[in-house]
C-alpha cells in the first residue's frame, strides 16, 4: 500500500493516488460561494496540466527528449496497451500524454479524525457523494485547511501525492496524462499506479471511498502480477516486498488495536492513555523492525514521525476490503471483464447492501 511520505523501496505512494481523485467536471455543478474557491482551484490546476501535456508519440519523435525518459514513456505505453487487452480497462485517451511538473507531488491530500476515532472527516459533493479527503493543486492551501482542521482539535494529515483520477471525466480533454512525479518510478511501481487509475475509471460507488479504493488496489495487484507473469519481466525485489508486508501488518496490528479501544466503554481519559500505548508499542515494533528484519532501513521513519489517527485511518481505505475484492475475482473465474462487470453491479447497489454481498463470501 501507498502511505503518505513513503519512498520507493519502502511502501508506495501510488496508492494514494486515488485519494487525490478531482472530480471536475461535475464540481462545476456545486453551489455555495463557500466551496468556489475550492472548485476554481480543481478546475484550474487540471486545466493547467492539461496545458502543458503532450502526446507521447511528440515527446518521443523529440530529439531533445533524454533517453531515460524516452525509455520510461514507451514502457508505460506498453503497460497502457496491457491494461487494455489483458485486463479490461478502459481504452481511452488517458496516459497517453506527458508532462513534466518539476516538483515531487501534483496535488496535496488533506485527511482529518476526530481524537478518538479512525473515522474520516468527509467532503460532499453534487453527484459524486462524499469523499474522505480534500485534494489541492497548491501545498500552501493544504497546509492552510489542516490548519483550521487542527484548530477544530481534529488530528490531520497533509500530504503530497504523485497523481489523481478524474474518473474518466476528461477523456475529451485528452485524459489523465503521465507525470513527472512518477514517469521514473521501478517497473513494477509503475504498473500498479496506471492500473491502479484506470480502475477508477471503470467503477466508483458514490459516499465509499474504502470500495472505489481497496477495488482499485485490487486491481494493481492482480494486474502487476498479471504483468509480470505474461511479459517475463522481473518481480518486486523480495526485500523491498518483505518490508511492505511487514509495515502493512504492523499498522494493521495498531489500527485494530486503537478500533478496539475506540470503541469500549473506557472514558475518555483512559482512551487517551490506551492511545498513547499503542502509539508507543507501534514505535517500538517499527524501530525492532529496522533494526533486526531491514538491516537499518529507515524509508518510514517520516512517516512514523507523524503517525496519527488520520494517517492510520487513510491506510484503510486502501486495503480494508482488497481480500474480499480478490476472492471475487477468483468467483468470477480470474476473468477481468467479469470481475468489472460485478464490480459495477456492487457499485450501483447501496453501501449496506454493496457491503454485504462484497463480505458474504469471507
Amino acid at each position: 500500500m501507498s502511505w503518505p511520505g513513503a519512498p520507493h523501496g519502502g511502501v508506495r505512494r501510488s496508492r494514494l493516488v486515488g485519494a487525490g481523485t478531482l472530480l471536475l467536471a461535475l464540481a462545476l455543478l456545486a453551489s455555495g460561494c463557500g466551496s468556489m474557491g475550492y472548485y476554481a482551484q480543481s478546475v484550474g490546476g487540471h486545466l493547467e496540466l492539461m496545458r502543458r501535456a503532450r502526446p507521447v508519440p511528440a515527446w518521443l519523435a523529440d530529439d531533445r527528449t533524454p533517453e531515460a525518459l524516452r525509455a520510461r514513456l514507451q514502457l508505460a505505453q506498453r503497460l497502457r496497451d496491457f491494461a487494455v487487452s489483458e485486463l479490461a480497462l478502459p481504452d481511452n485517451a488517458s496516459y497517453r500524454r506527458y508532462v513534466d511538473l518539476g516538483r515531487a507531488s501534483v496535488v496535496w491530500n488533506v485527511v482529518a479524525t476526530p481524537e478518538l476515532s479512525l473515522t474520516l472527516q468527509t467532503w460532499c459533493f453534487p453527484v459524486m457523494g462524499c469523499v474522505g479527503y480534500r485534494g489541492y493543486f497548491d501545498q500552501a492551501d493544504a497546509e492552510g485547511l489542516g490548519t483550521q482542521l487542527r484548530a477544530q482539535g481534529l488530528e490531520v494529515s497533509v500530504y503530497g501525492v504523485p497523481a489523481y483520477s478524474t474518473l474518466g471525466w476528461t477523456n475529451w480533454l485528452g485524459g489523465d496524462p503521465l507525470l513527472s512525479t512518477f514517469i521514473q518510478w521501478p517497473e513494477a511501481d509503475l504498473a500498479r499506479l496506471i492500473f491502479h487509475e484506470l480502475a477508477h475509471q471503470v467503477a466508483y460507488a458514490a459516499d465509499d471511498t474504502q470500495f472505489n479504493e481497496s477495488y482499485a488496489t485490487a486491481v494493481e495487484r492482480l494486474g502487476a502480477a498479471r504483468w509480470q507473469a505474461l511479459s517475463g519481466r522481473p518481480g518486486e525485489d523480495a526485500a523491498v516486498a518483505k518490508r511492505r508486508a511487514d509495515f502493512k501488518a504492523l499498522s494493521l496490528r495498531t489500527r485494530a488495536r486503537l478500533e478496539a479501544l475506540y470503541a469500549s466503554s473506557l472514558g475518555d481519559a483512559d482512551k487517551r492513555r490506551g492511545k498513547l500505548a499503542a502509539m508507543a508499542a507501534m514505535q517500538a515494533e517499527y524501530a525492532d523492525l529496522k533494526a533486526n528484519a531491514w538491516g537499518g532501513f529507515a524509508g518510514y521513519d517520516g512517516w512514523m514521525a507523524r503517525v496519527n489517527n488520520a494517517s492510520l485511518a487513510v491506510q484503510a481505505a486502501y486495503d480494508g476490503l482488497v481480500p474480499e475484492f480478490e476472492r471475487l475475482f477468483e468467483r468470477q473465474g480470474r476473468d477481468f471483464s467479469r470481475f468489472h462487470a460485478e464490480v459495477q453491479r456492487l457499485a450501483a447497489l447501496s453501501k449496506d447492501e454493496r457491503r454485504a454481498r462484497l463480505q458474504a463470501s469471507r
